[in-house]
């Protein structure tokens, strides 16, 4: 079993992160700030939890003056790369929110080797026009981190971080930012843009549809910008989004020879395979889905989708095979019962079989 991320937060990490703070600050006490972070709760936190209370222990050895400690923290910031290191930024959305300018550059600062992502939303929460201002600011930086925290950090959902209500609500706020970076010369940032759209698109679909209208055929990136930003639509089966890219209702397409394995255990994978067949000379521009209804602890079903394949097919039939694994992860529980496996052409259910799902 991979390691869980929350594990990164051991005792090497804070050992280092001890040596480099006490090179510029000597009064920093390490060895009561290895002990508070290492408290009798710290096995049952998880990986934010760790985050935070990392910050919080840090604030209790630095100076009371937030500028002194920012000071201290900014050098050592960087001889850390990666995500686990964010609570630098968690320092400053804890203990910076009176202090603007000096939160700011140093946000600015952090987000060059772990990313400020989550902590300039707590600042837009508090001063959406002040903030946003700064956000658009940062899409004229000169280094591509910058630039992308100013895309990444005001998705209206960005996953593990508090939601933007008032950017779910209206997101106009966002677009100056995105048309300013949409042609952005690093594909990080780029994809950034992408996904700021996708969260836009779950409530405010019209808007992303029309950007894409207005962007789509300028570039290959753009292009590729548009695609994913629209992959929620595509997978809702949204008949606007698909016609923007040439998949129309498939009506000339039928399905047959469809099976499905009729139980599949916990732990292993549900095969399954089809033949599409067109009444024309060629099958067409096709995207190729399946969805499954899960069973949830209710009972009742939940529907997820999944891309199998797209592309422009000159053949008039097609057999696909495919299957679905059923190994445990993280992120979905199964519950034993019936389920039902649906394959969808262009975003319309065209035939589905139930199978049985079991524990054991």
């Amino acid at each position: 079993m991979a390691e869980l991320l929350k594990n990164l937060y051991n005792e090497q990490l804070i050992t280092d992160l001890c040596k480099e703070i006490l090179k510029h600050d000597n009064t920093f006490d390490h060895k009561a700030f290895k002990q508070s972070v290492f408290d009798k709760n710290w096995k049952g936190k998880e990986l934010k939890q760790r985050m935070r209370h990392i910050a919080e222990c840090l604030h209790h050895q630095l100076p009371d003056d937030f500028k002194k400690s920012i000071k201290i923290l900014r050098p050592v910031s960087t001889k850390f790369n990666g995500f686990e290191y964010m609570f630098f930024q968690d320092y400053v959305e804890c203990y910076g929110l009176n202090d603007f300018e000096t939160s700011v550059s140093a946000l600015e600062h952090f987000t060059k080797y772990a990313s400020s992502e989550f902590a300039v939303r707590a600042f837009i929460l508090q001063d959406e026009t002040r903030m946003m201002k700064q956000m658009l600011c940062w899409a004229d930086s000169d280094d591509h981190h910058v630039r992308r925290l100013a895309t990444e950090g005001c998705r209206p959902r960005l996953p593990w971080a508090i939601s933007l209500p008032a950017f779910k609500h209206n997101p106009q706020a966002i677009l100056p930012i995105l048309k300013k970076l949409k042609n952005d010369e690093s594909e990080y940032v780029r994809r950034s843009v992408a996904n700021n759209l996708n969260d836009i698109s779950k409530d405010n679909p019209e808007i992303v549809l029309d950007l894409a209208r207005q962007w789509i055929d300028k570039n290959t990136n753009t292009d590729r910008i548009i695609k994913h930003a629209c992959r929620t639509l595509l997978k809702q089966g949204d008949q606007k989004a698909l016609s923007l890219f040439g998949f129309t209702r498939a009506e000339h397409i039928t399905i047959s020879q469809f099976k499905v394995q009729t139980n599949v255990t916990l732990g292993s994978t549900l095969p399954f395979s089809f033949l599409l067949k067109s009444q024309h000379s060629k099958l067409g521009k096709c995207r190729i889905e399946f969805s499954i209804d899960f069973v949830k602890a209710n009972g009742n079903l939940n529907r997820k989708v999944f891309k199998i394949t797209e592309s422009d097919y000159s053949d008039n039939e097609k057999r696909v095979s495919k299957y679905f694994s059923f190994k445990k992860i993280s992120t979905r529980k199964y519950y034993a019962g019936e389920h039902r496996l649906t394959i969808i052409i262009n975003g319309v259910d065209q035939t589905s079989k139930p199978f049985n799902l079991l524990l054991k």
